[in-house]
């Protein structure tokens, strides 16, 4: 008996069998469609999270934590322990190694949106991903005192465009006696979407973020007000910000300028390389990535354990279909190849459904994506995902070898002893 004729028997019995046939691979198509997908979600998301900031050499805070300097400066998550003095700032970026600065000042809101204080270099030598630049969706950046430019999330959400009018708050919490009412800000940018902590941030001048506290002392508003247009005239020179980035012009004064900030004696500051830092931080909170795979692995066993089940099932019924298959010539290793063969087939199929179910999934949610800034190649397999379909079926082969090594065992005389 030839390889066709064990293929063509195989197919007949699976099509007898259809509906079963059917529901079982629908359910292994699931399972590789989840398993493929939280593969390529997990490379992508490691990869976006790598790249939320690119460029920059080192950041500069208050002395505490590389990762709670990381998440305050880039992310916007959490506070400084401490600002930085101005004077402190001016004289670092005098360094002769110092190519460029980008002054951070943090400590307001907007509806739940942190508010960063920064200059105009910010959008000039910030990058992101692979050395991407930020681009203006709509209008410009901020040039004057009570201008803002906000991130591509803030506009979606909120409904944002060109020219509406932002009333920011002191602090996190947006309550009435926090607003700064007398100071609005006018919308004149909106960058386009990084799916970094950008889209979710509003940008002002450092200018205007000393306007906004003119009147304001240790986190209360004082009794002599200043409004927006007698702010214009004081001196709005900030004394103070939370943190700033540092590009320089070797990458050979990296080490030795991060000794000497670690070292400044007027007070203390710590400078990370924010790569390093976000290793660590990934360290943290990558281990959900694995969970994930774990869980879709777990998945995809239960279907392949739900695939031996169907055709354990149906070996009682076909206990005379394999006796008269012996019963013509048919060797035990046949019987057992025949069961095994159902099994592959079983999980190639699955896979090519699966296969097609995720290239459409990826077609169609690019967009969706795109906007978290998560790019998957559509039509493109990593080598990893290649592996995990090889894998699937190799384990379905494993898996169909359990009802093939019981066909193989069963005897002619149990086979035709069947009362019908």
């Amino acid at each position: 008996m030839n390889l066709s004729l064990l293929c063509s028997l195989t197919l007949q019995s699976m099509r007898n069998r259809k509906f079963a046939v059917i529901l079982t691979m629908l359910s292994i198509a699931m399972s590789v469609f989840l398993l493929l997908s939280a593969e390529a979600m997990r490379k992508e998301a490691r990869q976006s999270f790598a790249n939320t900031i690119s460029g920059t050499d080192l950041i500069v805070g208050a002395r505490s934590g590389s990762v709670q300097l990381l998440l305050y400066s880039v992310f916007r998550i959490g506070n400084a322990t401490n600002n930085i003095d101005w004077k402190s700032y001016q004289e670092i970026t005098a360094h002769p190694a110092v190519e460029w600065a980008i002054p951070v000042s943090l400590g307001d809101s907007h509806k739940g949106y942190r508010v960063m204080g920064t200059t105009r270099d910010y959008f000039a030598h910030y990058r992101f991903g692979d050395q991407r630049h930020l681009d203006f969706e709509q209008g410009r950046a901020f040039d004057g005192v009570y201008e803002a430019v906000i991130g591509a999330e803030v506009a979606r959400s909120l409904g944002y465009t060109v020219g509406t009018e932002l009333t920011l708050s002191h602090g996190l919490q947006d309550t009435h006696f926090a607003r700064h009412e007398d100071k609005p800000f006018r919308l004149v940018g909106i960058l386009a979407p990084t799916g970094t902590p950008v889209d979710r941030t509003i940008h002002v001048s450092l200018q205007g973020i000393e306007a906004l506290h003119i009147d304001w002392q240790s986190g209360v508003r004082s009794s002599n007000t200043v409004d927006a247009e007698e702010a214009l005239d004081l001196d709005l020179q900030p004394k103070q910000i939370t943190a700033f980035m540092l590009g320089l012009k070797s990458k050979m004064a990296v080490f030795r300028l991060q000794r000497a900030i670690n070292e400044y004696k007027k007070e203390p500051l710590l400078a990370i390389l924010p790569g390093i830092a976000l290793s660590e931080l990934w360290q943290l909170v990558g281990g959900a990535e694995k969970a994930l795979l774990v869980i879709v692995f777990f998945v995809l066993l239960n279907s392949l354990v739900g695939m031996m089940s169907v055709i354990l099932t149906g070996l009682n019924e076909r206990r005379r279909e394999i006796a008269i298959l012996r019963s013509l010539g048919g060797r035990p290793s046949q019987v057992f190849v025949l069961l095994t063969m159902e099994s592959f087939l079983f999980a190639a199929l699955g896979c090519l459904a699966g296969l097609l179910f995720y290239f459409v999934a990826m077609v169609l949610a690019q967009p969706l994506l795109l906007s978290f800034g998560l790019y998957i190649a559509p039509l493109v397999l990593s080598v990893t995902q290649l592996w995990m379909l090889a894998g699937i079926i190799l384990l379905s082969l494993i898996i169909g070898s359990v009802p093939g090594y019981r066909a193989y065992r069963s005897s002619l005389a149990d086979g035709m002893s069947i009362k019908l």
